[in-house]
């Protein structure tokens, strides 16, 4: 509820604080004494646009603060831990506005932007002005009055959290198949270069193995022909090497006794006569083994062609770079059927949704078109008790494609007058029609939503009399369990008030200025009298005042 306003340096104002009490607030006064004044105020606090032109000393700046005792809704909840705030049980809402036009807006000391305060106050209050159709005209609230009446807020909290759900995994299906589409071109082309690299198909440590095999056949026939040679030298000819240096061996054998020396010189002579004998046979092997396969260069020379090209084409240094080429194009493709694989899951996750999702919209449906009737009976009774008996309330309801609300299109219209065409809101009812029809249709589901701070700026324009006191006991039902603040020049409705102010001018060194003070006991009673009757009410009129309060 809101507990206090501070004007200070606003239009005619100098410097005003109220407190606002709960239940009805009633603000009375005279025709020009500031009433309009206090509501434009109150509409910079709860985010309006400012203009310097309302401020009244141009040399210093304009404030407005509204202090509000919060009821820790979901709703506000979400606010303030969606801005990381702590949530205390009085929120302080202010706006500052320079000479120069600029203006500040804070949320208990901290500086925010317009839209956040915009945001914040719409939970806390509810500003309903003449000719103010933008509340009364939107669907989401109208479907809201509806399901309030339907019983359908708990189900409809249900619904809304599934079909949340759906958008999202909509969401992030239309993403893949983006991402899949935009991947096309890439996956071909990437599906291309993995398909010549398995053709391929290059081992890690190949380059090496691959350069040792093709010198190896590309110089066999020097090599078959040097080796040869090596073994003729060794082992035949007319005095192969390796017999002359075993007959030295036999011949220095005997001399060894003579000379000391000489043994070790036959020892390495012996080994020696070992190690080439050795050797000969390994190069008569290596000539043996030795192939001129002109077909196997032909095919090692290709392969090392293409890997080449490969690692030009991929921009490497080395053949063996293109195995971990390989598997990164792998990595890759398999990513891309990841994608697909998740795609077709969410699919199916939708599907489950969707079904759901309508299964529980046409259980919304039926309790709302069993309750339009009932919605419409119910209003046009109450407009009948607020003085519009020949108005009357219709409920559209057309089947549409799933959405938040249901697969439902709500639309109220109106006709005031018995014309038996019933149009849109804006189009057919003037603004105290309106306002009528806006506190008829809140009294009808008050007490099925949590509803902030009301607040109806002449209500009554259009009305006295009988029509006069049914606004004012509705309004007075209204308030049990909510606040509710009315501007009014009706004795009937300000009678029913739980508290009363009066808003007055006053002239200080030939300055207006607006003043505001709470009425108590006589002070209410004169003023209602002076409501039914003029200035200088009679007695009867005061007697009437008296029993329009008790009443």
């Amino acid at each position: 509820m809101l507990t206090r306003l501070f004007i200070k340096n606003f239009a005619i104002i100098q410097e005003l604080e109220i407190q606002f009490k709960d239940g009805l607030v009633i603000i009375t006064g005279e025709t020009g004494a500031g009433k309009s004044i206090l509501m434009g105020a109150l509409g910079l606090a709860l985010g309006e646009r400012a203009d310097a032109g309302q401020m009244r000393d141009k040399n210093t700046k304009s404030i407005i603060e509204a202090v509000f005792d919060v009821k820790a809704t979901s709703e506000i909840k979400n606010f303030f831990e969606q801005n990381e705030w702590e949530l205390e049980h009085e929120t302080v809402v202010r706006r500052e506005i320079q000479p120069n036009g600029k203006s500040r807006a804070f949320i208990n000391d901290t500086p925010v932007g317009l839209s956040q305060l915009q945001e914040l106050t719409s939970l806390l209050v509810d500003l309903h002005q003449q000719f103010d159709t933008l509340e009364l005209s939107n669907k989401h609230f109208q479907r809201l009055i509806l399901d309030a009446r339907a019983g359908n807020l708990e189900q409809l909290q249900e619904y809304q959290e599934l079909y949340d759900r759906y958008k999202d995994t909509q969401k992030k299906i239309d993403s893949i198949k983006a991402s899949l589409q935009k991947a096309d071109q890439e996956k071909e082309y990437k599906q291309f270069l993995l398909n010549e690299l398995e053709e391929l198909s290059w081992k890690a440590g190949e380059g090496v193995s691959l350069e040792e095999e093709l010198n190896l056949l590309t110089h066999a026939e020097q090599i078959k022909h040097t080796a040869g040679a090596a073994a003729f030298l060794l082992n035949e000819g007319e005095k192969p090497l390796v017999a002359e240096i075993k007959s030295l061996v036999s011949q220095l054998q005997p001399m060894v006794k003579y000379h000391a020396a000489l043994n070790e010189l036959v020892t390495r002579l012996s080994s020696a006569h070992v190690e080439l004998k050795d050797v000969g046979n390994e190069l008569s092997h290596i000539v043996d083994a030795i192939s001129t396969d002109e077909k196997r260069l032909d095919q090692l020379n290709a392969r090392q062609s293409q890997a080449q090209k490969l690692v030009k084409k991929h921009g490497l240094q080395l053949p063996d770079e293109l195995v971990e080429i390989q598997q990164q194009l792998e990595l890759s493709l398999k990513g891309f059927q990841q994608d697909q694989t998740a795609l077709e899951s969410l699919e199916k996750t939708l599907d489950q949704l969707e079904k759901q999702s309508i299964s529980i919209a046409k259980k919304l449906r039926d309790k709302r078109v069993k309750q339009i009737p009932l919605l419409e009976s119910a209003t046009k009774e109450l407009l009948t008790r607020v003085g519009m008996p020949n108005a009357a309330l219709k409920v559209h309801l057309e089947e549409v494609s799933l959405s938040s609300a249901g697969i439902d299109d709500i639309q109220f219209l109106f006709d005031a007058n018995k014309s038996g065409k019933f149009e849109p809101l804006h189009k057919v009812a003037s603004g105290g029609e309106l306002s009528r029809l806006m506190l008829v249709l809140k009294s009808l589901v008050a007490k099925s939503l949590e509803m902030p701070t009301l607040i109806f700026d002449e209500i009554d324009s259009g009305i006295s009399g009988e029509a006069a006191k049914q606004v004012g006991i509705l309004m007075d039902e209204l308030s049990n369990g909510h606040q509710l603040i009315s501007i009014t020049h009706q004795p009937q409705i300000a009678a029913k008030a739980d508290q009363h102010l009066l808003v007055y001018k006053k002239e200080s060194n030939n300055t207006v200025h607006t003043h505001i003070k709470e009425l108590k006991d006589q002070e209410r009673v004169m003023a209602i009298a002076q409501m039914l009757s003029g200035e200088n009410p009679s007695e009867h009129a005061l007697a009437n005042a008296k029993e329009m309060i008790k009443g």
